[in-house]
């Protein structure tokens, strides 16, 4: 080799040694608006990354489902149009029953006994995602959810025909028990929905009714504490596995750090949420006893259904659950 030539070689390896490493460019998709205390725990856990990593990661919000809407983002991130994104887990309970974990009614109505029950499904929850090229960086519970309707229910005489919006096989399962008639809405739509009559209408908690304002279609809330459903961020599996240990422990960092913070503001706005309601004229107040009652009883088939769609790994989950 020429003395020239060595100099050439050299040089190019001084430079590949030195020279910088391109940041991850990644887009996350989220299906709640900007406001959504989900989307802006987004903002924060794409800032710790940004920090944890050096800018090696940098990840840029799409609120609101401007870049993919809300059903589009699981399947989005799977086939890697999107790196990472934010999806209501439960949204997938059709394709993946175990991800309806949290909607089992009435199993665990506070955010510590929802810590609880999520550590025991977890790694079930993780190996089914795996599978589906899936990591999930972290959750974060939505408040107990309640009906909305725009008239008074005292029971499921009062709700025979109603069009209500449904989110996921179980809330469509109330619906229908409930002699209501089950839409399928994403949040971002549910304003339109409510004010066209498309819905009459819903379960969620009191941040979906503050977010949507609608108070301007629907006049009561009816408290139940069905459950508290959760939203996880997920990374696609190869991206995933494409960085190095230590960037990846940056990010775990970020996220676990992330999911903390959001529940615990999920659990500081709950009772907010019902007081910003009852400011805009709702109705907002326990469900009364025969209604509760009723609701309960569908909660006891529910639960039935959805560990014969499961299987072993749901009652193990309910069993690890009510060891703790």
């Amino acid at each position: 080799m020429t003395s020239i030539k060595k100099l050439l070689t050299a040089t190019t390896a001084l430079a590949a040694i030195s020279a910088p490493a391109m940041a991850e460019q990644w887009d996350m998709p989220m299906a709640y608006s900007a406001s959504n205390f989900h989307s802006e725990m987004g903002v924060v856990f794409a800032d710790k990354v940004r920090d944890y990593t050096g800018g090696d990661v940098d990840i840029t919000i799409h609120a609101g489902g401007s870049l993919f809407k809300g059903g589009e983002i699981k399947r989005a991130v799977q086939t890697g149009q999107a790196p990472i994104g934010e999806r209501f887990m439960s949204a997938h309970a059709n394709e993946l029953p175990i991800l309806g974990w949290d909607n089992v009614p009435f199993l665990a109505t506070t955010y510590a006994d929802n810590d609880k029950l999520w550590a025991a499904a977890k790694p079930y929850v993780n190996k089914a995602l795996s599978a589906q090229n899936l990591v999930a960086l972290y959750t974060c519970p939505w408040p107990g959810q309640g009906f909305y309707f725009n008239k008074e229910v005292k029971s499921s005489a009062d709700t025979q025909g109603i069009k209500f919006r449904s989110y996921n096989s179980a809330t469509a399962t109330f619906a229908e028990e409930l002699g209501m008639i089950p839409v399928q809405i994403e949040a971002a739509e549910l304003s339109q929905a409510l004010a066209t009559g498309v819905a009459e209408s819903f379960i969620s908690s009191g941040s979906t009714g503050y977010d949507r304002k609608v108070w301007e279609s629907l006049s009561h809330y009816y408290k139940v504490n069905a459950w508290l459903p959760r939203n996880y961020v997920m990374v696609n599996k190869g991206v995933w596995d494409g960085l190095d240990s230590t960037t990846q422990g940056q990010v775990q960092k970020a996220a676990d750090e992330t999911g903390a913070a959001c529940s615990a503001k999920s659990q500081a706005l709950a009772s907010w949420y019902f007081e910003q309601l009852s400011s805009n004229g709702m109705s907002v107040e326990d469900a009364g006893p025969v209604f509760l009652s009723e609701l309960k009883a569908i909660g006891v088939k529910m639960t039935a259904d959805w560990l014969a769609n499961v299987g072993s790994d749901g009652q193990a989950i309910l069993d690890s659950y009510n060891a703790q």
